[in-house]
């Protein structure tokens, strides 16, 4: 499916149940306007000299009355599917600000590959920081918002800082521990570590295909895989043994989180393992925590399911928010 061409715009004038995909930014803008929302996107030069692409998706017509720093997952990037809950988040009131992690979508580096997380952490923190000392941010609650390795990104980022530091975090299929069901074998697992030494850069590490494992409606596995920024190959040896060392950081340390959270997560998930998400629930010493099951639903809930599916998780989501950042007028919610 690499050679695909990507599809024309679908959104059509006056329906809001379209997805943007495309280039045109006058296209662009007028279906953030389409939504109530003001996007933007730019650069950010953390302290480090590390550069990332960043987007922000804010209410157009009324100040905001919180903040969410989003973090996308492996392969991933800000743009195509992602930025529809971004957009959605804003349409509901929320200023959302979200980059893209080096080696993925329109930030430099090589393709995928993420050999040392504690790095992207900083830099991430570093953004989020500039993003919530904006004048216009003074005050406003911030939340973060993770999916699968953007997850597991945000309690790292909560174990780091102080206690207080966010208001609470919606964790999406969170990679707490990478699903056994497309981690290498351990005997694989051994050999891939030695030759990691060596190679760290090699793009060789046999798994599924993970927008087959992710994605359940056939149609929007298509549209998942037209995206041309998402990376599409192997995974590379250093990542992979960088996810692993960090899922059992995390693992071990999930007694730790005393962060508000929300976590979501498909009982038919092979990607990431709900039942790690289980015991991230039950072991957090968090006072206000939720969870959220859903009866066979795979990886990808904010967009890869029925769209009576996405839009069940994004009212849990908006709900859980809406309880903790309350707004002064109703919000009437709509499937985009």
């Amino acid at each position: 499916m690499g050679s695909q061409t990507v599809p024309e715009p679908l959104q059509q004038p006056n329906t809001k149940y379209r997805n943007f995909w495309g280039n045109s930014p006058e296209t662009e803008e007028a279906y953030y306007a389409l939504h109530g929302v003001s996007g933007t996107s730019g650069n950010f030069t953390a302290p480090s000299g590390r550069s990332l692409f960043t987007r922000s998706w804010v209410p157009l017509d009324s100040p905001p009355r919180g903040i969410i720093c989003m973090i996308h997952g492996y392969g991933n990037d800000t743009g195509w599917t992602m930025q529809l809950t971004g957009i959605f988040l804003a349409s509901q009131g929320f200023a959302c600000f979200a980059a893209d992690l080096p080696g993925h979508g329109r930030s430099p580096g090589l393709r995928a590959f993420v050999p040392d997380l504690n790095i992207v952490l900083a830099d991430l923190k570093d953004f989020f920081q500039s993003v919530r000392s904006r004048h216009e941010n003074q005050g406003l609650k911030p939340f973060l918002f993770g999916e699968s390795m953007g997850g597991a990104l945000c309690l790292l980022m909560h174990l780091s800082m102080p206690a207080d530091a966010w208001t609470g975090a919606v964790l999406v299929a969170p990679m707490c521990k990478i699903s056994d069901k497309i981690k290498p074998p351990w005997p694989v697992q051994m050999a891939l570590r030695f030759v990691a030494r060596f190679v760290p850069t090699l793009a060789v590490v046999p798994t599924a295909d993970l927008v087959e494992k992710s994605v359940k409606v056939p149609e929007k596995r298509v549209l998942a895989m037209c995206n041309p920024m998402r990376y599409n190959g192997k995974p590379r040896l250093g990542t992979v043994l960088e996810l692993l060392r960090i899922t059992d950081e995390l693992g071990s340390r999930l007694h730790e989180v005393s962060i508000p959270f929300l976590v979501l997560h498909g009982s038919a998930d092979e990607v990431t393992d709900p039942a790690v998400s289980k015991a991230l629930y039950e072991e957090a010493r968090s006072e206000d925590k939720t969870i959220k099951i859903y009866d066979g639903m795979l990886h990808s809930l904010l967009f890869g399911e029925p769209d009576e599916n996405v839009a069940m998780v994004r009212q849990d989501m908006l709900t859980w928010l809406n309880e903790r950042c309350p707004d002064q007028h109703e919000i009437h919610i709509e499937r985009m």
